[in-house]
């Protein structure tokens, strides 16, 4: 007998109104850019976005970047929504009309959304293209207060109620175990549920902090590059983190209003935390579903408590763990550090990626997790 989803997941297509993509260009045109200085001309992007990428990239924004044709790619994968709790949901779910398929919840961060794992659902199509064929259940939330998931804004909503929202999201589609796979955001969320729900046996993470400090004589020379790579991200790159944690209202009030600002302050996110640079496609797309859904200050929430006063309690992660290592990842995961942190039983080590895995990696990354 195929799985079908229950009825309280509404098949959803994406369709963002005319009027509010006129207004968004409007706004674009008439944003005025900073004067050109010294600092925004440093190629090495030291002091931020350069006044050269973000002019052309508005330019590009503006006159070749389709939406409607972003659109249609969104729409080529089956998409829901949810009410959970006060919660929207919005997810895109690949069923397996398999009796034994295992459920694998996909966990994206800041500042990305659910479409950093579309590359990776390509793959999954690619390799099994029938849902018969499909040994898994891949679900993707967007998590609450991200692009297309609303969550409460007349009250305080922590961590902990976000990540019960998507485990009640995974019980209410029928699966009564599932494994977590996160990254940045994702990554806490994913813990969050190994610790708080018995239906999450397991997880998969490309991303894992531990307040350990590594010992520099026991790492490997691609290990040492990584700790490098995340020492002078925490010097230089980490201040936005501290003003979300601290001044959440202010920061998202200023980026809701400005879609150049969004572009400034995100943008520079993508380029400097991959290896890579993604495509300008996808970063604008990025952007431009942060925008049509007025979520950037919402967003934030997660940094009141990751930066903030108020902190999450994480604890050694007793129930199975896999992780992936990727160099440029801002808290690489050394091996012997996760172990003391973890049951680790999957450890798998890459010669190239950064933040983004499943964009930047998304055919390394679903071999780990197929293999955790």
């Amino acid at each position: 007998m195929s799985y079908s989803p229950p009825s309280s997941a509404k098949p959803f297509t994406l369709n963002i109104p005319d009027q509010d993509i006129e207004d968004w260009r409007q706004l674009l045109k008439l944003s005025k850019l900073a004067p050109e200085t010294w600092e925004g001309s440093q190629e090495d992007r030291r002091y931020g976005v350069t006044h050269k990428w973000l002019s052309e990239t508005r330019d590009y924004w503006l006159n070749t970047y389709s939406w409607r044709e972003e659109e249609k790619r969104i729409n080529s994968f089956p998409n829901y929504r949810m009410q959970i709790d006060g919660v929207d949901l919005h997810f895109v779910a690949l069923f397996s009309e398999r009796k034994d398929a295992v459920p694998i919840q996909f966990l994206h961060g800041w500042p990305g959304s659910f479409i950093e794992f579309l590359p990776m659902l390509d793959l999954i199509r690619q390799q099994y293209p029938s849902p018969s064929s499909l040994p898994y259940h891949i679900i993707v939330p967007s998590l609450p207060g991200y692009p297309l998931s609303t969550r409460p804004t007349d009250r305080e909503f922590s961590m902990d109620e976000s990540v019960a929202v998507l485990n009640q999201l995974m019980v209410n589609l029928g699966f009564s175990k599932y494994i977590a796979q996160g990254g940045d955001v994702g990554s806490f969320c994913a813990r969050i549920a190994a610790q708080n729900h018995d239906e999450c046996v397991g997880i998969q993470l490309n991303m894992m902090t531990v307040r350990d400090q590594p010992d520099e004589s026991k790492l490997t020379p691609l290990e040492k590059t990584a700790v490098k790579s995340g020492n002078a991200w925490r010097q230089t790159g980490s201040a936005y983190a501290q003003e979300h944690g601290t001044r959440p209202s202010t920061i998202g009030s200023v980026l809701s209003s400005n879609p150049l600002a969004l572009l400034a302050w995100i943008g520079e996110k993508f380029l400097e935390w991959s290896d890579t640079d993604p495509s300008l496609d996808h970063i604008l797309t990025n952007i431009s579903l942060y925008w049509f859904s007025n979520c950037i200050l919402t967003s934030l929430q997660p940094y009141r408590q990751l930066h903030g006063q108020s902190q999450i309690s994480l604890k050694h992660i007793s129930k199975p763990v896999g992780f992936s290592f990727f160099p440029y990842e801002l808290f690489p995961g050394i091996k012997y550090l996760l172990e003391k942190n973890a049951n680790l039983v999957t450890y798998e080590q890459h010669e190239r990626g950064g933040h983004f895995a499943a964009l930047e990696k998304p055919q390394e990354l679903w071999g780990d997790v197929e293999n955790a």
